[in-house]
């Protein structure tokens, strides 16, 4: 029998050197799961810490002891032979008492714990309390015993097996919490219970078709035993197996507590990738009963889905140096791929219905691989059962990033237990394809200057290189492993182009976003380019006053290192000087344009080098607060101009037009242009590609027709005839290459050095149904129209974005549920843009 414990819990302040008065010595209503911010918050005694500068004022938090109580009766374990506790997560030093005898002890937020409650037990009257240690001064304790490591921010966070980013990123704020942030539950048994029920999932060649094969790696745990002790000696046990009518079992004779039941499922139905095929997934019962025929009384169960698939990865070495290609089904994927950080500081708040909005974003940016980084968590149940139903690919760091991390104890064997711990948790989903064994770490030894300041202590080599591969190839074998992102395999090392994997950021670090045009990398695991968020989000955290992009709580929402200068380069290199009576408005269109820009351009080029490329993963999907960042959906959950962009660039069928030859810095160089064709499907794409160079009236100067013959699954350039590459008058011309529906564009110069038209158009708003409809006509050529649906209503949202139109064409921006918005504002700035508004001489909105 298993009993939640998630009501009635309290929590109190238990030591600390800056608690506040209002807190101190007060027990608290505590949300189980849940944290300590989120407790005081719903108490009223802490602000928002994601409002204006708060969280500057919350670290004594992380400084703090925290002490969980709860009383519960536990007449419901009368008779049985164990009653454990049982913890999915405790974040993370604690120590767990129950009537004041310890029971055990945690120091780790990302594994689970099972502790024996029968030294202490009551039927009636228990008192449970979980102590937890402040992680600041554990992990800089830890720190000075093992002495210091070099890292990408000054905070202990490779000191304390804890989410990285509580501590603070070049995106995310520092609060660092404690509490019981996943479910708890006390457990009865008798006899015997079912310890582990891995499945390991594959298909080989059937008579009839695929054969499906699971082999599920069954432990026991024996009541006589203590959690975790030797074998037992008991009675025999049976441990079934079932899925799609077959069925299977094995007997384990007393003293044994491990076997393999197969199962083999003819001509089973593969599972896919979105994009290459379906998702079927079947249901896998496995039960535990005693061993004495008919009838026997089920002692345990566990049921999961699974899907049958192989998964392979190809780094073999070739002219261009090694390869980077996730097969499925030995198909080679084309990874249309994004990152994913935690979705929000405090992991309570991420809902089921959250994960599945989320991942339904990325799905309909037409993503298909998810990569869980390296400086957040292993996700709940719910991320990974969404991907396993939308064909998302996962690709799942474990738990290290940007630092050297020591390998002495205590965290050598926390490290063992946690990677078994997710492993054996998240092997049955079909959609995790990849384990990679850090981020960024390796390129870190190599490139940072770590290896002067370790003066050769540990720094987590052993870790990458011997622990957690030899983890995944015992209990999880039909899945790769690499030591780390970027990897260079064969001895090159990390982060060579030609070899691996490849993160760029260079780009945004020091370059314009034209030198993306520079990069062949073999697969491009992390580049991006940063934008604000929304400006209904922003406003949720930033006072009226402070909406603008100097003031001192925008800039709080700005962590990267000089982000706001690499904002203002990328502004000027495009958009020309900043005016000095420029508004926010403009300043947020055109910073967010630009990272649509940035990111569109840079997955395009990538994309067009298939399959010498074979994916990009963008930085980043999401965001867990209000802030400018890398991210196409901002922290409360809205689209960002990138989305839209990234939805494009990441079509089935790209369409687009590049330059021929670049110089160093990705500029065009000899004038020459070709259309690049990328077909991710499984039928050639043929037909007529017709190339139009125009004025910026629209009228054709010249044209041609183009012969469009892509092979299923690859990709081709078209060489544009000379004729119509070259422009007379770069500012006052551009190109169209259109096939079918797709159009894509191409202008011969930068913003501030094209004349643009007046935005001149006609705008109408009308309800139809439930939905508010926009509908913009040109005049004249309007360039990267925006419909910002969310200063008119929070909730709102267009179905479109950064959508150019020729003189005469029109475009209808749908928002859903908008029908009660306001028409008016609906057809003029700031709501509906353009870059006309901005760079055009004596620009001005012409709606009606």
């Amino acid at each position: 029998m298993l009993i939640d414990l998630t009501e009635g819990w309290s929590v109190r302040a238990a030591g600390g050197d800056a608690v506040p008065a209002e807190v101190a010595g007060r027990a608290l209503p505590a949300a189980v799961p849940g944290c300590v911010h989120t407790d005081l918050m719903a108490a009223g005694l802490i602000p928002d810490p994601y409002a204006g500068t708060n969280e500057e004022r919350l670290h004594w938090i992380g400084r703090t002891d925290w002490t969980y109580r709860l009383r519960f009766d536990a007449a419901f374990a009368a008779g049985a032979e164990r009653v454990d506790l049982v913890c999915d997560g405790l974040d993370t030093v604690a120590r767990v008492l129950l009537n004041g005898t310890e029971v055990g002890r945690a120091r780790n937020q990302h594994r689970r714990h099972r502790f024996d409650l029968r030294p202490a037990l009551r039927g009636n009257g228990n008192e449970l309390e979980v102590a937890f240690s402040a992680p600041y001064p554990h992990a800089e304790g830890v720190r000075a015993d093992l002495g210091e490591r070099p890292g990408a921010y000054t905070a202990p966070y490779q000191f304390i097996r804890k989410t990285a980013c509580d501590f603070g990123w070049d995106w995310g704020p520092a609060l660092v919490t404690s509490g019981i942030w996943r479910p708890v539950a006390v457990h009865a048994w008798s006899t015997a219970r079912l310890a582990a029920a891995r499945p390991e999932v594959t298909v080989e060649r059937g008579a009839r078709g695929p054969e499906g094969v699971v082999r599920v790696h069954v432990a026991v745990e024996r009541a006589g035993e203590a959690p975790g002790g030797a074998a037992g000696t008991g009675g025999g046990l049976v441990a079934a197996v079932e899925v799609a009518g077959v069925r299977a079992e094995a007997v384990l004779a007393p003293g044994q507590d491990e076997a393999v039941v197969e199962a083999r499922v003819p001509d089973c139905a593969l599972w896919w990738p979105r994009g290459y095929g379906d998702q079927p997934l079947y249901d896998l019962a496995v039960t535990l009963t005693a061993a004495g025929g008919a009838g026997a009384t089920v002692l345990d169960s566990r049921t999961m889905r699974i899907g049958f698939r192989t998964v392979a990865l190809d780094t073999a070495p070739d002219e261009h140096g090694s390869a980077f290609v996730v097969r499925v089904n030995d198909r080679p994927v084309q990874v249309r791929g994004a990152n994913w950080i935690p979705d929000d500081c405090f992991a309570n708040r991420v809902t089921p219905q959250r994960y599945r909005t989320r991942v339904d974003q990325a799905v309909a940016a037409n993503v298909n691989l998810l990569r869980v980084w390296g400086g957040g968590r292993y996700e709940s149940a719910e991320f990974y059962r969404v991907c396993d139903e939308l064909g998302v690919l996962v690709w799942q760091d474990f738990l290290f990033a940007c630092a050297a991390y020591p390998e002495e104890e205590p965290l050598a064997g926390e490290v063992a237990a946690e990677a078994r711990d997710a492993v054996d948790r998240l092997a049955p989903h079909p959609s995790l394809v990849l384990w990679n064994g850090n981020n960024e770490c390796l390129e870190g030894f190599e490139d940072w200057g770590w290896q002067e300041p370790l003066a050769g202590r540990s720094w987590g080599a052993g870790f990458y290189h011997r622990v957690l591969p030899a983890i995944v190839a015992e209990l999880d074998p039909t899945r790769p492993y690499i030591p780390g992102s970027p990897h260079s395999p064969g001895g090159a090392r990390a982060n060579d182009p030609g070899h691996g994997t490849t993160h760029m950021w260079d780009v945004w670090n020091r370059l314009d976003y034209t030198a993306y045009r520079t990069h062949r990398p073999r697969f491009a695991a992390e580049f991006g380019f940063q934008g604000p968020a929304t400006h209904a989000t922003l406003r949720s955290a930033l006072e009226e006053a402070d909406m603008r992009a100097d003031s001192p709580a925008m800039l709080h929402h700005q962590r990267a290192d000089d982000g706001h200068a690499k904002l203002l380069a990328a502004y000027t290199a495009h958009f020309g000087p900043v005016p000095p009576d420029q508004s926010h408005d403009d300043w947020h269109y055109l910073t967010q344009l630009n990272q649509a820009r940035a990111v569109a351009l840079g997955v395009e080029h990538l994309r067009s080098l298939w399959p010498l490329c074979a994916g990009t993963v963008v930085w980043q999907l999401n965001d867990c607060w209000p802030v400018i960042s890398w991210s196409a959906v901002d922290g409360q959950g809205r689209r960002k101009p990138m989305w839209y962009a990234l939805r494009r660039a990441y079509r089935e069928r790209l369409l687009s037009v590049q330059p021929e030859r670049v110089g160093e810095s990705g500029e065009p160089e000899g004038g020459g242009l070709v259309v690049a064709a990328v077909n991710d499907t499984d039928e050639p794409w043929e037909g007529a590609c017709a190339v139009v160079r125009r004025g910026l009236d629209g009228r054709a100067l010249a044209e041609a027709v183009l012969e469009l013959r892509v092979p299923a699954r690859g990709a081709a350039r078209l060489a544009v005839p000379e004729a119509v590459a070259l422009p007379g008058e770069a500012g006052a011309e551009l190109l169209t290459a259109q096939a079918g529906g797709d159009r894509a564009w191409w202008f011969y110069a930068r913003d501030h050095e094209i004349a643009y038209p007046e935005p001149k158009f006609t705008a109408a708003a009308a309800p139809r149904g439930e939905d508010l409809e926009v509908t913009v006509t040109a005049d004249v050529l309007l360039r990267d129209v925006a419909l910002f649906a969310d200063r008119l209503g929070a909730d709102a949202e267009a179905d479109d974005m950064l959508v150019t139109l020729l003189p005469g064409e029109a475009h209808t921006f749908t928002v859903a549920g908008g029908a009660g918005l306001d028409t008016s504002a609906a057809v003029r700035a700031p709501v509906l843009r353009c870059v006309n508004d901005v760079l055009a001489a004596g620009a001005r909105t012409a709606a009606g």
